[in-house]
């Protein structure tokens, strides 16, 4: 059923007012990395561990859910403390806009 409205691309959710504008500033690298590793999995599964093999910090995920970024995916039974989840629309949005902010910085040549 349409409501006569256009669909919308996720990356156009950025800018849109249901991402708040502090989320975009204060996003971590440490996010941006956990973020950034659910834009090719299937289903956006986002890691329990970096590519160093260490796991990300509880408080990192949590923030990413409390955001609207992640959601939980489904309960581990052999290790429940871990956050299993997902990235979300918003979080998918949030994170290609981070990084393609930091594409376009400049770089800081040695003079």
């Amino acid at each position: 059923m349409s409501n006569g409205r256009a669909a919308q691309r996720p990356h156009e959710l950025i800018f849109k007012p249901n991402i708040a504008s502090q989320h975009l500033v204060r996003i971590s690298d440490r996010e941006i990395a956990y973020l950034r590793r659910g834009l090719r999995q299937p289903g956006g599964k986002l890691p329990l561990f970096d590519l160093d093999g260490q796991e990300f910090e509880a408080a990192v995920i949590r923030r990413c859910i409390e955001r609207g970024w992640a959601q939980p995916w489904f309960s581990n039974p052999l290790k429940p403390d871990w956050l299993v989840c997902k990235l979300t629309l918003s979080g998918r949005a949030v994170v290609e806009r981070a990084l393609d902010l930091k594409t376009r910085l400049p770089s800081r040549a040695a003079s």
